[in-house]
């Protein structure tokens, strides 16, 4: 179901999806700038990177790793993180280092490689996942039935901010053209594709 805001997405034009576009980024870039990690994923991973004192060690460090949920604090300090994760991961495939006594590296191998996160934890800011550019070298990690779907679902982004025909529409009017040709005793000046 669309909800109000993706239907005016729809109407705007190019110029002016563009300008919301950048907003939007901006406004997700300022959010994510007030959490006290940095974060990146791909389809299959996510990585974490939580500053840390100087000198700090692995042995003061209290991190739990769960399939929903992530904690990351200092002995005898407040949790620096805590809370339920956005989508649950694989436990034997996740996994934590201290680099340089200054930062925790936290990699998270997801249980569902096939989805984007809008989020780490559930109540920090979300990011909106369909602007999520992936690189297309990793295009390459996804099935083929869900690599043709976003292949085409990019074209068809593309065909659209250059208000030319989606793949569907190009389907049908190839359609109607061979229709046309097969019967040109018929009058189709008033036909329309729908």
């Amino acid at each position: 179901m669309a909800t109000q805001a993706e239907d005016d997405y729809d109407k705007l034009t190019p110029e002016q999806r563009e300008i919301r576009d950048k907003a939007d980024r901006a406004r997700e870039a300022e959010e994510q700038a007030t959490l006290p990690y940095t974060w990146r994923q791909e389809l299959g991973e996510l990585d974490l990177v939580i500053p840390v004192p100087k000198g700090t060690r692995a042995k003061d460090l209290i991190i739990v790793i769960a399939k929903k949920k992530l904690s990351v604090g200092l002995k005898g300090i407040d949790k620096i993180l805590d809370g339920e994760l956005c989508q649950e991961v694989k436990l034997d495939d996740s996994t934590w280092t201290l680099q340089d006594q200054e930062a925790v590296h936290i990699h998270l191998e997801k249980l569902n490689q096939q989805q984007w996160w809008e989020n780490v934890l559930t109540h920090h800011p979300k990011i909106d996942v369909r602007k999520i550019q992936p690189e297309n070298s990793k295009l390459s990690d996804l099935d083929g039935e869900t690599r043709g779907m976003v292949e085409k679902m990019m074209f068809d982004n593309q065909q659209k901010q250059m208000g030319k025909p989606t793949s569907d529409e190009m389907k049908k009017m190839e359609a109607l053209k061979k229709f046309q040709a097969a019967h040109p005793e018929m009058d189709f000046s008033k036909a329309k594709i729908s």
